[in-house]
């Protein structure tokens, strides 16, 4: 059994047991939709980072570009019917759809850059989409998983699913790709025209917000959170200092390993703070990668030009530690592997 959440954190049991209703109706209407195509026609972003570094507000901001077609907090409602759940989103929230002002207030509605633990509010801010992914993929969790349970992914299933929701919306598809980002180079033959960003946060901060984030989760510093990489094995058997630096500096690694074995057109690598200061420059990178991958991207770029970040606070003893142990795990980490 998992570590308990807080009550805060805590599984809404009938707004699961609603969705899973709703969906088992739309997602047998949808799949009787023979005219919707099979294969994504524009290319995708995924998103991939350690925990803590950033993925949620790339997400949102993102979104708020329009250049993308993402999963909202709306949409990912209708997991098993996403062209559907696009559809009734644009219905909603589309302001060509807006009749005499009946649904002024949802096709108003801009994406605020706030969020808790990567749990956004608001009708059209990113979701993460884990329902989506997981009616698809073998794990549960973002993990590695090995290649007899690569075998089981449902890549027929998975590649509809993105080509629905971009018929729909007639735009590249971004999204986070967490659940999966140990095993990118099975992403990569599974979908093609994609393109990975892996936002690279100073590790020691990554580490220190995960500390924050198991208390903020399971009131337990000693709780594991989020991703696991391949090395989990050894980390449980760390103290919790140890264990997030372990996280964060082994997850980077492996997603690194990774990208050089991938062409390089189909990934790149931003530090959160290049990020955060100067987003327009990521902008302009992301659009040439994807007009390199056939998709099409606006030039003129419209969004903020930077983002203010208030780091938390920590005693120095503390950052000590966690400055230590991530230099500690970037000389071993080859050999943990």
């Amino acid at each position: 059994m998992g570590q308990r959440r807080t009550t805060e954190h805590a599984r809404n049991a009938g707004l699961e047991q609603l969705l899973a209703e709703l969906n088992a109706v739309l997602g047998g209407a949808e799949s009787g939709m023979h005219e919707l195509p099979a294969e994504p026609a524009h290319p995708i972003i995924l998103v991939v980072a350690a925990p803590r570094s950033g993925t949620t507000l790339f997400m949102q901001w993102l979104a708020g570009t329009g250049q993308v077609c993402y999963p909202s907090n709306l949409l990912s409602r209708f997991y098993a019917a996403p062209y559907l759940g696009a559809r009734i989103q644009q219905l909603i929230a589309d302001p060509r759809f807006n009749f005499k002002d009946e649904l002024a207030d949802a096709s108003s509605y801009t994406i605020p850059f706030t969020s808790l633990l990567g749990k956004t509010k608001g009708l059209l801010q990113p979701n993460e989409f884990w329902y989506f992914w997981r009616r698809f993929i073998p794990n549960m969790e973002p993990e590695w998983i090995t290649p007899e349970q690569e075998a089981l992914i449902d890549t027929v299933g998975f590649r509809r699913g993105i080509a629905h929701i971009q018929c729909a919306f007639d735009k590249p598809f971004a999204a986070k790709g967490l659940i999966l980002q140990y095993n990118l180079t099975a992403l990569h033959r599974m979908l093609g025209k994609v393109l990975f960003v892996h936002i690279a946060r100073e590790p020691w901060r990554a580490a220190h917000s995960l500390l924050r984030a198991r208390m903020t989760y399971y009131g337990d510093e000693g709780a594991w959170y989020s991703a696991k990489p391949p090395e989990y094995e050894v980390l449980k058997e760390c103290e919790p200092a140890e264990q997030v630096a372990g996280q964060v500096i082994c997850t980077q690694a492996a997603i690194e390993r990774q990208f050089a074995e991938l062409p390089d057109a189909c990934h790149l690598t931003v530090g959160f703070d290049a990020f955060r200061n100067d987003p327009a420059a990521l902008y302009r990178r992301i659009g040439e990668r994807i007009v390199g991958l056939g998709g099409s991207w606006d030039p003129l770029y419209t969004g903020p030009h930077e983002f203010e970040l208030r780091e938390v606070p920590l005693e120095p003893s503390l950052e000590e530690r966690l400055r230590r142990a991530c230099a500690r795990f970037q000389g071993i980490v080859p050999q943990l592997s």
